[in-house]
C-alpha cells in the first residue's frame, strides 16, 4: 500500500510524534531516493550536499533545499508527457514564480488529503459553499496560480459553490443575499484568501453598513497576511471584524504553500497551527541550520509525503516560526503545534492574495 493511502485510513491528527517520526524517516528516505533517480537536477543537488542515506536517523536528517530553487530550475521527477497540471507560486509583478509539475496521481492525492485534513473542522458532510473571491482566478485549469488552485481545491469540499465577487472584484451583494436565503436552514462553508477577504469583503460591508446573516458560517482562510500586517491587523482583530459585519464565529486560518499543495496546516480552536499526518515541520536556527528547540524561533522547514512527481518533499521556506508544543495542545490534536511569525527579513515578497493587482 502507498504510504499516503496508509495515512488516509487513519485519523488526520491521530498519531503521536514518536510513531509519526519513525514512519516519516523511512518514507521520506524512500522518496528522496526516488527523486534522486528521476530528477537529474535534484541528484546533482544531493551530490553537492554530500547526502548519505546511511546517516538518516530522523526527519531532521532528510536533505532540504531553499524553496526559491523552484523559481530557478525545472525540478520534476516525471516525463513531460506525464505532466497533468502545472502549479505556479504567487509573486508580485515582475517576479519569477515557482513551477510545480503534477501528474494525475499526485494531483488526486492532494485533493484527497486536503479533504481529509479539513474534515476535522468542517465535518464530513459537504456544505453549501461561498467562495470569497472571483471566478476569474480559476479560468485556466491546466496552469494554476496558488490562488486559483486554492479556490478550486477547497471547492471540492463544498456543494453548489457561489463566488462572492464578480469579474471586477466587486462584491456581488445581490447574489450573496439570494444564496444565503436559499441556505438559511444549514451551515455554510466559506473560503478565501486573507487579504482579499479583508479588502473586498469585510471593508465593503463595513463601508456600506451592511450585516450579512452568516452566524452559521465556517470560514477557512489563508495566505496574504503581509497586507494586513502593514495595516496592523492581527489574527484576533481579523476575526472580530468579520464577526461584526456578518456574525462569523468559526474562523480557521491555515498555513501552506503551492510547493506542497494539499498538505496544509490548520489553525485549531486554541489558536495554534497543527501538523497533520500528511506533513511535518522542523524549525532551524538561522545561524547554522541546526534544529531549534521548542519555543525558539527559526526558519521553517516543511516535509510532506505528497510530492511524488517533483522533489518538493523537504523544503526550507522563507518564513520564521516556532514550535510551541508536541502532542499536548489543549485542542486534543496530536503532533506538533506551532506559530508562524512572518517572512524573514529581506525575503522576496509573496502571498496567495497579495499578488492581486488593481
Amino acid at each position: 500500500m502507498n504510504a499516503v493511502d496508509t495515512l488516509l485510513n487513519a485519523p488526520p491528527y491521530g498519531w503521536n510524534q514518536k510513531k509519526k517520526e519513525a514512519f516519516y524517516t523511512r518514507e521520506l528516505s524512500s522518496l528522496t531516493e526516488r527523486h534522486r533517480r528521476a530528477c537529474p537536477a535534484y541528484a546533482a543537488l544531493l551530490k553537492t550536499l554530500g547526502w548519505n542515506p546511511e546517516k538518516v536517523h530522523g526527519i531532521a536528517d532528510i536533505p532540504f533545499f531553499p524553496v526559491r530553487l523552484f523559481k530557478d530550475f525545472e525540478l520534476r521527477s516525471i516525463g513531460q508527457s506525464d505532466v497533468f497540471k502545472t502549479m505556479t507560486s504567487s509573486g508580485t509583478t515582475g517576479q519569477q514564480v515557482s513551477r510545480i509539475y503534477l501528474d494525475r496521481e499526485t494531483a488526486l492525492y492532494q485533493t484527497k488529503v486536503l479533504a481529509k485534513i479539513c474534515s476535522g473542522f468542517l465535518g464530513t458532510k459537504r456544505l453549501p459553499m461561498l467562495i470569497l473571491d472571483s471566478r476569474t482566478a480559476t479560468r485556466d485549469r491546466t496552469l494554476f496560480s496558488a490562488r486559483g488552485a486554492g479556490s478550486l481545491g477547497f471547492s471540492m469540499m463544498g456543494r453548489r459553490p457561489v463566488y462572492a465577487l464578480d469579474e471586477n472584484m466587486q462584491l456581488d451583494l445581490a447574489g450573496i443575499e439570494s444564496y444565503l436565503r436559499e441556505c438559511s436552514d444549514t451551515d455554510i462553508f466559506l473560503f478565501g484568501f486573507t487579504s482579499i477577504i479583508w479588502e473586498h469583503f469585510y471593508k465593503k460591508l463595513k463601508e456600506a453598513n451592511i450585516r450579512l446573516p452568516l452566524e452559521r458560517g465556517i470560514l477557512v482562510h489563508g495566505g496574504g497576511w503581509k497586507k494586513l500586517q502593514r495595516e496592523s491587523v492581527s489574527n484576533e482583530q481579523f476575526k472580530a471584524s468579520l464577526s461584526e459585519v456578518c456574525g462569523l464565529k468559526k474562523i480557521f486560518n491555515y498555513y501552506g504553500m503551492v510547493e506542497q499543495t494539499g498538505s496544509i496546516f490548520m489553525e485549531c480552536e486554541a489558536g495554534n497551527l497543527h501538523t497533520s499526518l500528511f506533513s511535518d515541520l522542523i524549525i532551524r536556527r538561522a545561524e547554522d541550520f541546526a534544529e531549534a528547540s521548542i519555543g525558539k524561533r527559526g526558519l521553517v522547514q516543511l516535509v510532506s509525503l505528497l510530492p511524488a512527481s517533483y522533489p518538493g518533499h523537504s523544503i526550507l521556506t522563507e518564513d520564521e516560526g516556532e514550535i510551541v508544543g508536541i502532542d499536548n495542545c489543549p485542542c486534543g490534536r496530536l503532533g506538533k503545534a506551532f506559530k508562524i511569525h512572518g517572512r524573514i527579513q529581506n525575503a522576496e515578497i509573496r502571498g496567495c492574495s497579495d499578488t492581486y493587482n488593481r
